[in-house]
């Protein structure tokens, strides 16, 4: 072969290759954007060390938006991390993330667009609630003992699973039970209702249950990494403040208590905008001995947490 004919035979091979590659980079793109959400990996292309990128994966931040999202000391507090490093990881993301500096009304409101809202299977509470459990943010639902509140979790579990177009999620569901009150068995006859499979049913719910408020904590780090492995619509936390009520008894212990709480909340907030899935969590209550009793037809029950599970909840 003529050594002309080798050349362009070299070139046109080199120009197919830089043309596979560009088209990989532009589906990588367009995956991402479908996402909603940077992989942490992302970090290691722009200086990032894997061994501290490993770190912030140990430490519950599985993606770029999670580090950007989180305050400097909230970094500085993990192990192996110096402040240097932290400074740069912070750059990097807050780069990495669109979303950290102002955006116009016209992009939030296409976000907010994509939301849907997962059926609770009553017509009734879904014209309450606007169409259903939002996605992207918190639902709470509180009351006494026995009113219903896991059953709700359950429906939930199973209707999050429907096509978007029959009032679901096109996802599944992670849910966390700190009870002990998950019952798979309940899942066989809400399957049924809605004209699906119970074994698929249940193997599209990843339950965990939580024995303290610190595994509590633990399970939710799990969870932000299973998101990013998989399509999940619906988290459930069934209840949020059962376990915080052992493992803080007193007024002595109740500004911990609180700030523990609010963590948690954080994260759980943090989830809802990072992946846009939608979060519902139970609460109980308690007996109400303010001022209020005094007048007739007063509230005699209130949700346990106060303000702050007030401040965190979309909806309640």
């Amino acid at each position: 072969m003529p050594k002309e004919s080798r050349d362009d035979v070299a070139d046109d091979v080199a120009d197919d290759v830089a043309s596979d590659v560009d088209n990989e980079e532009e589906v990588n793109e367009e995956e991402e954007q479908e996402l909603g959400y940077t992989p942490i990996s992302k970090l290691t292309e722009c200086g990032i060390n894997e061994s501290d990128v490993k770190k912030l994966v140990e430490n519950g931040y599985v993606t770029v938006e999670a580090v950007a999202f989180s305050p400097r000391k909230a970094l500085l507090a993990i192990k192996g991390i110096s402040e240097v490093k932290v400074d740069k990881i912070l750059t990097e993301a807050i780069k990495l993330s669109p979303r950290m500096g102002f955006e116009s009304a016209t992009v939030v409101q296409k976000r907010r667009s994509d939301y849907v809202y997962i059926s609770t299977g009553s017509q009734r509470l879904d014209k309450l609630l606007g169409g259903g459990i939002e996605s992207g943010s918190i639902t709470e639902i509180f009351g006494e003992f026995r009113t219903g509140k896991s059953q709700l979790c359950h429906t939930l579990a199973v209707t999050c699973q429907l096509p978007v177009d029959n009032g679901g999620g096109c996802g599944m569901c992670i849910y966390i039970d700190t009870e002990g009150t998950f019952r798979p068995e309940r899942l066989a006859s809400i399957s049924g209702r809605f004209g699906m499979n119970e074994n698929e049913v249940l193997d599209n719910i990843a339950v965990a249950r939580a024995y303290n408020t610190d595994h509590q904590m633990n399970l939710l780090i799990q969870a932000a990494g299973m998101m990013t492995q998989a399509r999940f619509s619906l988290l459930i936390i069934d209840s949020v403040t059962a376990l915080y009520r052992t493992d803080y008894s007193g007024r002595g212990e109740l500004a911990a208590r609180q700030m523990h709480l609010a963590k948690f909340l954080r994260a759980l907030l943090r989830l809802a905008d990072e992946f846009g899935v939608a979060v519902v969590i139970t609460n109980q209550v308690v007996a109400s001995v303010d001022g209020n009793m005094l007048f007739p037809g007063a509230v005699d029950k209130k949700p346990i947490g106060g303000n702050i599970i007030a401040h965190a909840s979309t909806t309640r």
